[in-house]
């Protein structure tokens, strides 16, 4: 017997009660690295990384889930990443210096949740809060910190229900620096060579001790020599570097890194007479800096064994193609692994023996 239009009625209403309330029985509580408590659906199939340190993180936990890129990534990154990602768009950022991306941004790329990583300040907090009330996205805040690499692995794998990837990551990441900890633990002062980090075109940009930007030079065994900078980035005059000679001077910028010796400027500084000018690989994201973020693992092992060669006798190119396949979901042949290592400047001392 047919039912009646009223009897039809009660049973859509009830339908979308009961709808309605197993979406809500579907949201999971979970309370991100700042302490806020962000419910999370049950199911996540894409994420919009807020900042650079949180699109390298996401992409090596989960590339399959990337709603984008913050920025497109760079032609020569494009054979270093998993197939899928290079055509992904780039969205902006919504975080930090330069922040490009809009709410209208956030809202086309459909997101089921937002990851930022970095500083967990009352700046962030206050932004996440804005934007997940804004767009109703949810917003988690993960330590972008060295040290607490293998912890933001661990909460981003609980927030993406990937936690056994997560936790692989998280074990190889605290090994290869516990690996370096323990081989630089014991040297003496007199052993840690003075290390200038040169940024930008002219070198003469850097980060001053307790910075982010140079978290990987007291790590692998070396001395910041810009110790009075209250922790930042900052600009240095020439006479200030001359002052410092430091010992080993590291670039992004391999222009700037051949153009030394023949720069009235830098070509009596101790580093470069004795050739320990080392450029940090870039692709697919910079292994020392820019983003400070999990790229840096690898840079750690690279500038620990560029300063103390004699503690990791380990071959350079093994570790490479560990690390990419394990984090960057690519293997590389040697070819690849030889154009990420060189070329350096003339005179920088080679690989460790293979």
């Amino acid at each position: 017997m047919p039912s009646s239009p009223g009897r039809r009625a009660s049973l859509a209403a009830a339908l979308i009660l009961l709808l309605v309330a197993s979406g809500a029985a579907a949201a999971r509580p979970f309370t991100d690295a700042a302490g806020r408590t962000v419910e999370l659906p049950e199911r996540i199939g894409r994420v919009l990384a807020a900042g650079p340190l949180a699109a390298v993180l996401l992409y090596t936990l989960a590339p399959d889930l990337m709603a984008g890129w913050v920025t497109a990534p760079h032609p020569e990154a494009l054979p270093l990443l998993e197939p899928r990602t290079p055509t992904l768009p780039a969205y902006g950022r919504l975080t930090g210096r330069g922040g490009t991306a809009n709410v209208e941004a956030v809202l086309a790329a459909k997101p089921d949740l937002i990851v930022d990583s970095g500083s967990l300040g009352p700046t962030y907090a206050s932004l996440a809060d804005r934007i997940q009330a804004q767009t109703g996205i949810p917003y988690i805040l993960l330590d972008g910190s060295f040290a607490k690499s293998p912890e933001a692995y661990r909460q981003l794998g609980a927030a993406l229900g990937r936690q056994s990837a997560a936790d692989a990551l998280a074990a190889e990441a605290k090994a290869l620096a516990d690996r370096v900890d323990r081989a630089v633990a014991t040297l003496p002062e007199d052993r840690r060579p003075r290390v200038y980090y040169a940024r930008g075109p002219r070198g003469l940009e850097t980060g001053f001790a307790g910075s982010i930007n140079t978290e990987l030079v007291e790590a692998a065994g070396g001395r910041n020599v810009a110790q009075d900078g209250g922790g930042r980035l900052g600009n240095v005059s020439p006479e200030q570097v001359l002052a410092w000679n430091p010992d080993v001077i590291v670039t992004l910028d391999p222009a700037f890194a051949a153009g030394l010796r023949t720069d009235p400027l830098w070509r009596t500084i101790r580093a470069v007479q004795t050739g320990r000018i080392y450029v940090a690989p870039l692709q697919p994201f910079p292994w020392f800096d820019a983003p400070p973020g999990v790229n840096r693992l690898i840079g750690l092992r690279w500038l620990a064994a560029r300063l103390h060669p004699d503690l990791f006798p380990e071959p350079m190119p093994d570790v490479v193609r560990a690390f990419y396949r394990d984090f960057y979901h690519v293997d590389l042949d040697g070819d690849q692994v030889a154009a990420l290592l060189g070329p350096r400047p003339p005179g920088a001392e080679p690989d460790a023996p293979k």
